[in-house]
Order: C-alpha cells, then sequence, then structure tokens
C-alpha cells in the first residue's frame, strides 16, 4: 500500500501544475491560493506518510510503475522508491514550496510574470520530486531535465532585459554538461547491466562488487561522470560561475533554486549512487579533493564580492563542496542534516537579500571604525593580494570555459558556414539519402565501410550543430540545420546497430518532426511580421505574439525530448544502441546533444525574449 502511494507525491504537483493554466492571468489571489494549496497538501500528506512509514521500521520502498518501452534487450520505465535520503530531501523541499509560494504571494503582486512564475514553481517541484523519488536512472533524468527548463525560465523570467536572458543561456549551458554526463551514465550502464538497473539494486553490495571487479575500467567511467553531473548541478569548481549568474531571477525563485533544492540535487545524486563507488578509492579521493577545494575557492570568491546574492552564492557552494566530502567518507546523516540547515539559512538569507543594503547602511551609521592600516611582511601581502584579485574575478572560470569550448565551438561552426550554401545543401540531401539506401542493402556492404559511415554521419551532425550555434543569421536556416543535424546522428546510430528498426526510429523521429515542423511554420509566421528574424540581435516578439511564442517553446522542449513527446524514450534507445567499443562515435554524438539544447534554446531567446527591437517598447538598459 505504501508503495502505491508514492506516486500521489508526483501526481498532485502535476496535477497542479496542468489545471494551473486555467486559471486567468489577473486573478492572483485564486492562483496564489491554488499553489498554496497544493504545497499545503503536499506538506500534510507527505508528513502523515512519514510517520506512518517511521512506525513500520522505515523499510526500503520500491515500485515500478509506467513502461514505456520494451524488448529482450532493453526496458525503459518509471520507478519510485523511497528511503531516508528521499524522506529529507522531500520533506525539505515540501517545507521550503510552500514558505517560497507564501512569501512569493506579496513579492510578485502585479508583476505582469504573476502567473507565469506560479505556473513555473509547480513545474519545478513536479521535476524535483520526480528526481528525488527516482528509483531508476531514467526517472531520475526525467526530473533532472524538468529542472533544468524551469531554471532557464525563471533566470530570464524579466525577459524584457538583456542580461538575464544571457545569464539564462550561460547557465544552460553548464547544466547541459552535467545532462550529459547523465547520459553516458544510462549509456555504460545500459551495456554493463543489459538492464535497467534500478536504485534498490545498488545496494546489493555482492553483486555491485562482482560487476566492478569484472569492469573497473568502465565502473570507474560511470562513477567519474556521476561526479562530473553532480558537480555540474550543484555549481562544484570548475563550474561555480554559474551559480551567481543564475540570480537574475526573481529573488523568490533564487532561494528555493539556489539556497534550497536545486543546487543541492548533486548531493542528493552522489547520496543515491554511493553504494556503486564507495569501493573505488580513486573516485572518493576525486571527489573529496574536489570538495575541498571548492570551499577554499568558494570562500575566497565570496569574501571580496561586493554584491549580496554573490556572496551568498559563493557561501553556499562552499558548503556544497563539504558536502560532497561528507558523503565520499561515508557520514551521510551528517550531509543530510547540512543539507537541511543550508537549504534553510541560504533561503532566509536569499529572501532578506533585497532589506540587506538598508541593514548595512544603518550598521555603518551607527557602528563605523576606520580601518587600522597594519604592516604586513611584502611576501603575504603580495599573496594576499593575488588571492584578492583572483576572488574578484572569480577565478577566471568563466573564461576558462570560454577559451576551452564555447570559442573554439564558435570558430569551427563559423569556418563550416559553407555548409547552407545550396551546393552543400543539395551535397549532403545526396549523402543523407545515400545512407539511407546503403542501410537498406546493409548486408551486402562490407564490415569496414559499416562501421566507417556512423563515424562520418556523427562528425556531419556534429558540424551542422556547430554552424547552428555559431549561427548569427535567419532564425529559420538555424532550426532547419539543428534539425538536420538529428537526422544524421539517427542515421549514424542506425548504421552501428541493426536492432535500432523503424520503432526506435519511429519513437525518435516522431516527436522531433511534429516540433520540429511546428516550429518552422511560428518561425514563418513571426517572419511574416517585418520580414527579420536574424539571430544577431534580440527581438522580443514575445511582448507582440506571447502566443506564438509559447507554442514555439514547446516546440523547442520537444525538440530536445522533454518527456511529453516518444522523443524521450527515443533519445535513450539512441545512446543504448552505440556500442561501448564505439568511443568516437559515443564522443561526437554526445557533443553534439550537448550543443543540441543550447542551439534551439538559443534561437526561441532570440526572436522571442530580450529587450524589444521596437523603440515603442520600453527598453531596459543593458545593465540592468
Amino acid at each position: 500500500m505504501m508503495n502505491l502511494v508514492l506516486q500521489c507525491f508526483i501526481l498532485l504537483p502535476l496535477a497542479a501544475f496542468l489545471l494551473s493554466f486555467m486559471f486567468p492571468s489577473k486573478r492572483e489571489q485564486l492562483l496564489s491560493g491554488w499553489v498554496l494549496s497544493t504545497s499545503a497538501l503536499h506538506l500534510l500528506g507527505l508528513l502523515l506518510f512519514l510517520i506512518l512509514w517511521i512506525l513500520d521500521g522505515a523499510p526500503l520502498l520500491d515500485k515500478r510503475h509506467i513502461t514505456f518501452y520494451h524488448t529482450e534487450d532493453i526496458e525503459i520505465f518509471i520507478d519510485l522508491y523511497f528511503d531516508r535520503t528521499t524522506a529529507v530531501f522531500s520533506f525539505i523541499g515540501s517545507i521550503m514550496m510552500l514558505l517560497v509560494s507564501l512569501f512569493s504571494k506579496t513579492y510578485i503582486h502585479r508583476d505582469p510574470g504573476f502567473k507565469r512564475f506560479f505556473v513555473t514553481l509547480l513545474f519545478f517541484f513536479t521535476g524535483y520530486n520526480l528526481v528525488v523519488f527516482s528509483g531508476n536512472f531514467e526517472t531520475l533524468f526525467i526530473g533532472w531535465e524538468i529542472l533544468g527548463v524551469c531554471s532557464f525560465l525563471l533566470i530570464a523570467f524579466y525577459r524584457d532585459r538583456y542580461l538575464p536572458i544571457k545569464n539564462a543561456l550561460k547557465v544552460i549551458s553548464i547544466y547541459r554538461i552535467g545532462d550529459i554526463c547523465l547520459m553516458l551514465v544510462m549509456w555504460m550502464s545500459h551495456h554493463l547491466w543489459h538492464e535497467n538497473i534500478t536504485f534498490i539494486t545498488l545496494n546489493d553490495t555482492a553483486l555491485v562488487a562482482n560487476h566492478l571487479l569484472e569492469h573497473q575500467g568502465y565502473g570507474v567511467f560511470i562513477a567519474l561522470m556521476i561526479f562530473l553531473a553532480a558537480a555540474a548541478k550543484s555549481a562544484q569548481f570548475p563550474f561555480s560561475y554559474w551559480l551567481p549568474r543564475a540570480m537574475e531571477g526573481p529573488t523568490s525563485s533564487s532561494a528555493i533554486f539556489y539556497g534550497a533544492l536545486s543546487v543541492h540535487i548533486g548531493v542528493f545524486l552522489l547520496l543515491r549512487t554511493y553504494p556503486y563507488w564507495e569501493s573505488l578509492m580513486i573516485v572518493k579521493v576525486i571527489i573529496v579533493t574536489m570538495g575541498i577545494l571548492t570551499t577554499l575557492i568558494a570562500s575566497n570568491i565570496a569574501s571580496v564580492q561586493s554584491t549580496v546574492k554573490t556572496q551568498i552564492a559563493y557561501a553556499s557552494v562552499a558548503q556544497i563542496g563539504l558536502m560532497f566530502v561528507e558523503v565520499a567518507l561515508g557520514f551521510h546523516w551528517l550531509a543530510l542534516i547540512h543539507f537541511s540547515g543550508n537549504a534553510m539559512l541560504r533561503t532566509y538569507q536569499l529572501l532578506i537579500s533585497p532589506s540587506v543594503l538598508s541593514y548595512r547602511i544603518h550598521d555603518m551609521m551607527f557602528h563605523f571604525k576606520p580601518k587600522v592600516e597594519s604592516k604586513k611582511n611584502a611576501y603575504f601581502a603580495r599573496l594576499y593580494h593575488t588571492f584578492y584579485m583572483l576572488g574578484i574575478q572569480e577565478w577566471n572560470m568563466d573564461h576558462f570555459f570560454s577559451v576551452l569550448l564555447w570559442t573554439p565551438a564558435k570558430k569551427i561552426g563559423r569556418s563550416v558556414s559553407f555548409l547552407s550554401t545550396r551546393f552543400f545543401i543539395i551535397l549532403l540531401s545526396f549523402i543523407y539519402l545515400s545512407g539511407l539506401v546503403l542501410n537498406i542493402y546493409r548486408e551486402s556492404i562490407s564490415i569496414d565501410l559499416i562501421e566507417f559511415l556512423p563515424f562520418v554521419y556523427s562528425v556531419i551532425g556534429l558540424l551542422l550543430l556547430l554552424k547552428a550555434f555559431s549561427f548569427r543569421g535567419n532564425a529559420i536556416a538555424s532550426w532547419l540545420s539543428v534539425f538536420s543535424a538529428q537526422l544524421f546522428i539517427t542515421l549514424g546510430v542506425v548504421f552501428l546497430n541493426e536492432h535500432f528498426g523503424f520503432t526506435e526510429i519511429g519513437l525518435l523521429l516522431s516527436g522531433s518532426i511534429a516540433s520540429a515542423l511546428i516550429g518552422y511554420l511560428t518561425l514563418r509566421k513571426v517572419y511574416q511580421i517585418d520580414q527579420d528574424i536574424q539571430l544577431n540581435r534580440f527581438h522580443g516578439y514575445v511582448y507582440e505574439k506571447p502566443i506564438l511564442a509559447f507554442i514555439f517553446l514547446l516546440c523547442c522542449l520537444g525538440m530536445i525530448g522533454l518527456p511529453f513527446t516518444p522523443s524521450f524514450v527515443g533519445i535513450d534507445l539512441l545512446f543504448s544502441h552505440i556500442h561501448k567499443h564505439q568511443e568516437l562515435v559515443i564522443i561526437f554524438t554526445s557533443i553534439s546533444f550537448l550543443f543540441f539544447e543550447i542551439s534551439v534554446l538559443r534561437i526561441y531567446a532570440r526572436v522571442f525574449l530580450g529587450p524589444h527591437k521596437k523603440e515603442f517598447h520600453p527598453i531596459a538598459f543593458k545593465s540592468s
């Protein structure tokens, strides 16, 4: 019975989210009351469930629910799991949701985006519960993706400004690195376990020990990908720089996302997968080392920042670094207590952050003390000033990623701009159609050619995505380039595995084709307004065409494979059909999916968000 109740904690916020679209935008009391009622009911139900669960001896609960896909080789299903980690994270999450909703009812009052804020908040709460109640990687990944999309939407909440949109794209870029790492975890797990491994199975110490003994190298790879996914999601070094930039959204969303819940999901991932990597000493050493390094660097940065939210962000990052250390050393109860305290403290600090300036002015008026100059050793003075400058510059983490990843990708994308010429469009079409014909007669093709072609199609797909990522011309051309890239990537995997048949292709492309077609028609509709949707500027069409903006956003989410389309299952199948010995193909496919979501959301942001290009609309300064 208790196993069946678990799904209620997912379905309640999901139903509230879907029904919230029916509320009129101007009925603030009705909408906020609906969200508060949902949050209170969720907290009350969870509290009663926890009491009964504890009285029953706190057993491990695991329940398989919906099966999306099933064959002899692979099964994709929703699995819900409950233990003490879930208990703590779900209880703290439910409390924070209720408190922040209550605060936001007044804080967002009469804001044009009042309904948009609360609808997104309910969507976030659905994703959060999917993560903390997840019983396998697929279920966790659904919630993980929802958290990323909600982060993007709420960071870009003030969509008439320049910086929120830019920072939303910057944050989703780092989130996408974590997404790809989690995809690689699922990919390798499918090959090593030959099943959809559940978290309750990972508690079988003997089974995991035998698995790692036979495949230690692959086991270390999975553990490192888990750590990288957790580090990216929880803003650990060198990913830390995205967290203060995420504070561009409303204060209340900053509190629940980056003070309380979303930023701690990396800790949850490590706790949930600990039985898998606890015997891998090299992984534990890496996690402890990076956790300590993050704590030292984040503390240094927080101590010299001039803005309150940035100080709070890096202070939280420093504490999460210590939580990583606690998890790796096996102090899980300490990590759970630490998470609860840090979540509540950072939420409080962020909610009162708009008032801190007046507090500080009052304190300076009555407690001012002139600074006393002290003589320092020249060496220590230089060392002090070095760390001071590094802290001010946030240890150049943003510049590091720009030089290492984003700038080279843009250079490659600009260098292959010739792919959009008529000649190369015809050539790529011929190559693709030839690939379809060769796949039909694959039995008469040499094995060497079959092994070489997937690599070729993967490279073409990646180049098309890099072109779309760096393209500053017509948005329609960029949109078609993204969809063409997905077709080439799919064809490459079809060559890899004869078992990737029409059913799998249909699951992958059914949602993508519909989304691509509707998205194309939407962009054409916008283009007809004034024949200008170049990606070299923000257009802000959401003000004049909000319905088209919403439709195109749904198309973007459908293209990237969010769970409301079959493409979600198709993407999982796509990765699982790449053999573990085909390293080059998985590398190019992973990099492609890294830029896939960024390119799609970039088109949405440039066309529909940002300062409106028409001067009769209010235009915010770039610095605001």
